[in-house]
């Protein structure tokens, strides 16, 4: 496969030195270091070895991965030692892709708390996922799933979404039969909704009540119980998007669509259009018009702004 002709390690070459230098101070050790490992992957700054044609005798260098997670270049490797594990685990049933996303007023608490509430996140949707499905009035069965955080839109901001792909179907409660769900139709997106946004809005009341979240900068008078419920009222009140896709085929299908999604970064390298006079283009899909293609040109500085909102903490 031919590498494309401006790789996200070119930006961060170019201008990390400079983001690093301004911006330094505002960012984790994680951001740090995936900006200056990105940078160095498959480069002499991370050494290497000779490769030699046991045929005509040609030789090639092949230099070191970075091996950061949020690197696009190291990510193939293990995306396909992931899918291979996962492809004894597939039934042969049909699965559904169901999406939990945090409503944009939590998105910023979540930027500024990432561990706990990315972890309410799972939590809130895998218990929501596991009692409608035991409940009798829609599967009546114990489901297993797998669930894959992504933080980011096509445009890059701040987007934190869950993706579940889920089999059509679960185990009976005494474990005697499978119970398939109804063709096309896995669980009420409505009903799993108003469970999602009670349960996450528990778990953050009960947060806020241990001392465990931090507010900075705009969100401090949150940090005030008084405006903490108030705002937890408001997001309790609001809809909250959970979203059904129609089921895909089989296993084979659910695992083409699982490379699409695991192990994946803010953005690949295929996306990356131009870098000229301090501004990256890139390839994005606008969902507000009909998923159109375009390209969105920034600031190379706010590019790497935005690419680092979705460097995770270890063990996310």
């Amino acid at each position: 496969m031919t590498a494309p002709a401006l790789e996200l390690a070119d930006i961060f070459r170019i201008h990390g030195p400079a983001y690093l230098a301004t911006f330094g101070a505002a960012l984790s050790a994680g951001q740090k270091k995936a900006l200056r490992d990105i940078a160095v992957c498959r480069t002499a700054a991370l050494g290497g070895h000779v490769e030699q044609c046991d045929r005509c005798g040609h030789r090639t260098i092949a230099y070191c991965s970075c091996r950061n997670r949020h690197c696009p270049k190291c990510q193939s490797a293990a995306r396909a030692a992931w899918l291979e594990q996962r492809a004894g685990e597939l039934l042969p049933v049909e699965y559904f892709h169901v999406v939990f996303t945090l409503p944009q007023m939590v998105a910023p608490v979540a930027l500024q708390n990432q561990r706990i509430v990315y972890g309410m996140l799972f939590r809130a949707a895998a218990e929501t996922l596991l009692q409608i499905a035991a409940d009798p009035k829609h599967l009546g069965a114990r489901i297993g799933f797998v669930a894959v955080l992504h933080t980011w839109g096509q445009n890059l901001h701040h987007h934190p979404h869950l993706h579940c792909v889920v089999p059509g179907g679960g185990i009976a409660p005494d474990r005697s039969r499978w119970i398939a769900c109804r063709r096309q139709f896995l669980l009420p997106v409505k009903v799993l909704s108003r469970l999602f946004r009670a349960k996450f809005a528990d778990y953050l009341r009960r947060a806020f009540h241990h001392g465990e979240l931090s507010f900075h900068g705009q969100l401090q008078p949150l940090a005030q119980k008084q405006n903490f419920i108030a705002w937890l009222y408001r997001i309790a009140r609001s809809e909250w998007v959970v979203y059904a896709k129609p089921p895909f085929g089989g296993p084979h299908q659910v695992l083409k669509y699982l490379a699409r999604y695991t192990h994946r970064v803010a953005i690949a390298n295929q996306r990356l259009v131009a870098l000229q006079d301090g501004h990256v283009s890139f390839r994005w899909k606008d969902y507000t018009h009909a998923s159109q293609p375009a390209i969105m040109t920034l600031q190379a500085t706010e590019f790497i702004r935005r690419f680092l909102l979705h460097v995770l903490p270890r063990g996310l």
